[in-house]
């Protein structure tokens, strides 16, 4: 193969290296994800697996993991926060990935910020990077990450972190090339977790994030990477998406211009995010007088490109056996949805979880894939409910509520914030102090994150 003159990852560098300003929409988002990011990350803070990924990996060092006492090294604040952050699966996402930018992102360059006494304009320009690359590497080959068996935010966000940790530290557009070739061999994180629930979902978050760290770092020492790490013969995609075709173009067009990631949705439930439309719809057809009691049987329409993921094999989302693993079972969403009204942080405890009522409604749960269906441009949602009596009732939902055509305001997102922090135990007093340091960070002189600690 005949390598190019100027490569995609030249051609991408290139484009954020010398970004001096972000437009009002994007500066706005980048608050709101730093915002969201916190309050998960407090949410989590007393959990098994967050506990554990801290003995493992409590370095310490400057940096904080967030709602905890005491400081660490950058790489475990971003790995800890990571996986904090991302594992409710509470967290952001961006229509026509999907990715979780923020839990990547916003780990990665609060850590680089606390280590290397950041200004906040730079951290706020690093996020907006880091999310955008991860955006917009959703447009190169869409759904095939996942269809080879890999996570998309897995991979995509170790290139989106070093992307960002560059443009915050100011690399230039030849080191941010090595960077994302250094990060393109640290990117890992495949989607087996989906076969019985288990932890490495919640890890991939954070690993990219301190994967994303290091490369950056490695890069600013002078160590190289590959520049034709995207089109390359043995290049990302080859390797994550089984393809040498994908449309860069798409990628690259209006980049450093056109800002996708200000378009970042947030969720209001803790659940996967294509699950979304169909628990709204369900509990649409309950405050329409639909009662899960008289229900027989109830059919989705969903998209193709989700089944592998969220319906199948249909018998263990019918029961999943855990927590966790019902976050990827639209039949478990519907059913919870339907039951108790809403499926938020509470709604997928283990309690919750094996409630025999539950778990009744969601086995009467199927589905039949819509061939038209505009996944992953849009998540939309369906749900078809025949009555014992023999009623037949029906709801449509074309739109992802928190998403770009539904967006959540800042009110709401504070609302959140507020809520995860009470989960996590935090007192109002304490909630409140960390919200007015989180709200101002864009345009602090040093970053000081010691109210967000224990």
């Amino acid at each position: 193969m005949t390598l190019p003159e100027h490569s995609i990852a030249q051609r991408l560098a290139e484009a954020f290296a010398d970004v001096a300003s972000l437009p009002p929409a994007m500066s706005a988002a980048c608050d709101a994800v730093m915002i969201d990011v916190a309050g998960l990350c407090v949410a989590a803070r007393n959990t098994d697996y967050v506990r554990s990924a801290m003995t493992a990996t409590g370095d310490p060092g400057v940096c904080t993991v967030i709602g905890n006492a005491g400081t660490y090294n950058a790489a475990t604040a971003a790995l800890c926060n990571g996986v904090a952050a991302h594992g409710e699966d509470f967290d952001d996402t961006f229509e026509g990935g999907p990715v979780h930018a923020g839990a990547v992102i916003v780990p990665a360059l609060l850590a680089a910020a606390e280590r290397h006494g950041l200004q906040g304009r730079d951290v706020v320009r690093g996020i907006a990077i880091g999310c955008e690359v991860m955006c917009r590497l959703c447009l190169v080959a869409p759904m095939r990450v996942h269809k080879a068996g890999f996570h998309p935010t897995a991979v995509f966000g170790a290139l989106g972190a070093a992307a960002g940790v560059a443009s915050a530290l100011r690399l230039g557009a030849a080191k941010m090339v090595n960077a994302l070739g250094i990060a393109g061999s640290m990117a890992s994180g495949i989607i087996e977790y989906l076969a019985e629930g288990t932890w490495t979902k919640r890890m991939h978050a954070g690993w990219a994030a301190q994967s994303g760290y290091r490369a950056a770092r490695m890069a600013d020492a002078g160590f190289t990477g590959p520049r034709t790490i995207f089109e390359g013969e043995h290049g990302f995609f080859h390797a994550f998406a089984n393809t040498r075709e994908g449309d860069f173009e798409a990628m690259l067009h209006a980049a450093g211009r056109t800002w996708l990631a200000s378009d970042i949705a947030f969720k209001p439930y803790a659940c996967g995010t294509m699950a979304h439309p169909f628990i709204d719809c369900a509990r649409r057809l309950v405050e329409e007088g639909v009662q899960p009691h008289d229900i027989d049987s109830i059919v989705c329409k969903t998209a193709e490109g989700i089944v592998h993921r969220l319906w199948e094999p249909l018998a263990s989302k019918h029961a999943p056996p855990n927590g966790y693993a019902a976050k990827f079972s639209i039949p478990y969403a519907v059913a919870v949805g339907m039951v108790r009204g809403d499926a938020g942080l509470a709604e997928y405890e283990e309690a919750v979880v094996h409630d025999p009522a539950v778990r009744a409604l969601a086995g009467k749960v199927s589905y039949v894939v819509d061939p038209g269906n505009p996944y992953p441009a849009r998540f939309t949602g369906h749900v078809r409910v025949t009555l014992r009596s023999g009623e037949v009732r029906e709801a449509s939902q074309d739109f992802f509520r928190g998403g770009k055509d539904a967006p959540m305001s800042t009110d709401a997102l504070e609302a959140k914030f507020r809520a995860n922090c009470a989960y996590g135990g935090w007192t109002d007093e304490t909630t409140h102090a960390a919200l007015a340091v989180l709200r101002d960070l864009g345009s602090a002189s040093t970053i000081d994150l010691r109210a967000l600690r224990a």
